[in-house]
């Protein structure tokens, strides 16, 4: 005995129903997988502070430069910062153990000769460094006591974005610095 006419109908229709849903599913599963994939990967690196706040800056130990005798009553302080996030940064100001004066100075070079002017900030690029030199960017530490080589003092370090850096400097004779 065979089927009605309408039942043989109703199950090809329902044998069709099956294979569009399978053909439906491969056609959007890919994007919808994918979708989820980012999703999750995204959510990991908002949750290990890869978006929405920059990267605090590095720095590690600088050197001071020991006044020479009978020289201006001066001197400055060098640090390397390293920015490891993709936010850049600036530094804003600087402090240290003896608490006289501190100035942010930019060197400026015009052909041969040049000046230094203070500075507001000193920018630290994203993904970049600040790397001060007697040629480029310093602290400028005004009446600093007397110091010995070989000395090591404190300073902080303050940004515009990252949290202040608390940092230790070694005092160099301008024959011992680092080139």
């Amino acid at each position: 005995m065979t089927a009605p006419e309408p039942v043989k109908r109703l199950n090809r229709l329902n044998r069709l129903n099956r294979l569009n849903r399978l053909d439906r599913l491969k056609v959007v599963g890919p994007p919808v997988g994918a979708a989820a994939l980012a999703l999750v990967l995204l959510t990991g690196w908002t949750a290990v502070g890869g978006a929405g706040r920059p990267r605090p800056v590095e720095a590690g130990a600088g050197w001071v430069l020991l006044p020479a005798t009978g020289a201006a009553s001066a001197t400055a302080a060098f640090f390397t910062v390293r920015n490891p996030g993709d936010v850049p940064d600036e530094l804003t100001g600087a402090s240290w153990e003896f608490g006289s004066p501190i100035t942010l100075k930019r060197h400026l070079h015009q052909g041969a000769a040049g000046r230094w002017e203070p500075a507001a900030a000193l920018p630290v690029p994203g993904r970049g460094e600040l790397a001060m030199s007697p040629e480029d960017a310093d602290l400028m530490i005004a009446a600093p006591p007397p110091l010995r080589p070989g000395q090591r003092v404190t300073f902080t370090l303050t940004f515009r974005h990252s949290p202040p850096l608390r940092l230790a400097a070694e005092v160099r004779s301008a024959a011992d610095r680092p080139r």
